[in-house]
């Protein structure tokens, strides 16, 4: 990582529960290749101030070294991502700057748009917030940005200014945050590279989601470039200039990102049973997208597509997002995160069932939130591929393999589908 001329301190702003303005909670200090936070005594002072996360950086007047991984872990939930530091290097070097580690983490975080998801922001200041915003421009305009920077192609000044508001939003694939009135939406565009329909593939993903009952964001289906390009709607901002801190569950579980691996919705369960408000919704909750996502061919469930809401005292898994099928044969697969206190993680229904009870869940009750899954899948994939604008011939590929694959029924004790094509 390049040190030269980079920057050795941010002041971090949060918006504090209920608040439609930030206030500077703390510093950030290069040391070595880690952050160090501290507090503002003014920050500490304040009556309604809370923890910007506990375990990892609890309310007191010593400055605080990462636990794990080389920043605090809410602080890096709240930094760019690869498409992110893409758009960043794009703006700064130039086409031929690939390599994200040609900046550090503190310049990501200064140089990222100010509308970053949850409750935190960064600015070279103490004393004045200056937000870092893009300009208004069309979603066409935003689709044509991001184009060129999937293919490394360098920014005219007004388009790189455009794409700053989603430069802040993680992932690794084109998207960028824009306004629709009250609303605030994540728009997800086609890349150069996709292998299938991933954006009506995700549209399908989470409008069956929605369907059989879980908890996920409200999304539609746009055109850019004549392009599909998908809007999710922003669960972390509700109105009036406010916004909910937010963590992810690789932050909850602990984890640096090189950690991931070691990611488990087991570990996870634990974790809701002691610190999560409403432990057993939750619970069933965290159960279904398992479930879901294995019915669906999601096997990109890692640590960071799970996220809970932090309100100084406890925690709310916030909406499902990035359910989106990916591509597969008939084979057996397994998911990211680790699903028994075993170390099982395989891509089938049965030992999801067999492992119920972690989930606070009887084998039987396990058995009809899949079942129900399965025949809401079942009966709604025709409307719901139609709605996505999906080719009859990409319809059927992904029946059978990417939806349903026979692969997640072996040795299955409850409902299989009815017919192998849609």
């Amino acid at each position: 990582m390049t040190s030269e001329g980079a920057p050795g301190t941010a002041f971090v702003w949060v918006w504090l529960p209920g608040a439609g303005e930030p206030v500077v909670a703390g510093r950030l200090d290069a040391v070595g290749v880690s952050l160090q936070f501290t507090y503002g005594q003014s920050y500490l002072a304040r009556e309604n101030a809370i923890s910007l996360y506990v375990p990892e950086l609890p309310l007191g007047d010593d400055s605080i070294m990462p636990l794990v991984g080389t920043a605090p872990g809410c602080i890096e939930d709240a930094a760019p991502d690869s498409w992110g530091q893409r758009v960043i290097l794009n703006r700064r070097l130039g086409r031929d700057a690939v390599d994200t580690a040609d900046l550090t983490l503190l310049d990501y975080l200064l140089e990222s748009g100010s509308d970053r998801i949850g409750a935190l922001d960064f600015q070279d200041s103490p004393r004045t917030y200056i937000p870092r915003v893009g300009a208004s421009v069309t979603l066409t305009e935003l689709a044509e940005s991001a184009d060129m920077v999937d293919r490394r192609v360098p920014l005219t000044p007004p388009l790189a200014d455009a794409l700053l508001r989603g430069s802040s939003i993680g992932g690794a694939r084109p998207k960028v945050g824009i306004e629709d009135g009250e609303r605030r939406l994540i728009a997800k565009f086609a890349s150069q590279t996709d292998p299938y329909p991933v954006v009506q593939a995700e549209f399908v993903g989470m409008r069956l989601a929605a369907l059989a009952g879980l908890d996920v964001a409200p999304v539609e289906l746009t055109t850019a470039m004549d392009k599909h390009a998908l809007l999710v709607e922003r669960f972390d901002r509700p109105g009036s200039g406010e916004r909910r801190a937010m963590v992810s569950a690789l932050t909850i579980l602990g984890l640096a990102e090189h950690e991931a691996r070691y990611a488990s919705y087991a570990d996870l369960a634990r974790i809701v049973r002691e610190r999560f408000a409403k432990p057993d919704r939750t619970l069933h909750e965290l159960f279904a997208r398992i479930t879901f996502n294995i019915l669906i061919s999601n096997n990109d469930d890692h640590a960071r597509n799970h996220s809970a809401f932090w309100d100084g005292e406890a925690l709310r898994l916030t909406p499902a997002y990035d359910l989106c099928p990916q591509r597969r044969d008939t084979g057996s697969t397994e998911q990211v995160m680790i699903i028994g206190e075993d170390g099982w993680k395989a891509s089938r229904l049965q030992g999801c069932i067999e492992r119920a009870a972690t989930y606070h869940l009887t084998a039987e009750r396990a058995r009809e939130i899949v079942d129900r899954q399965i025949g809401v899948i079942e009966k709604h994939w025709a409307e719901v591929c139609t709605q996505a604008e999906l080719s009859e011939l990409d319809a059927r590929r992904m029946w059978g393999t990417q939806l349903l694959n026979p692969s997640v029924f072996e040795s299955y004790s409850g409902r299989t589908p009815s017919a192998l094509a849609p």
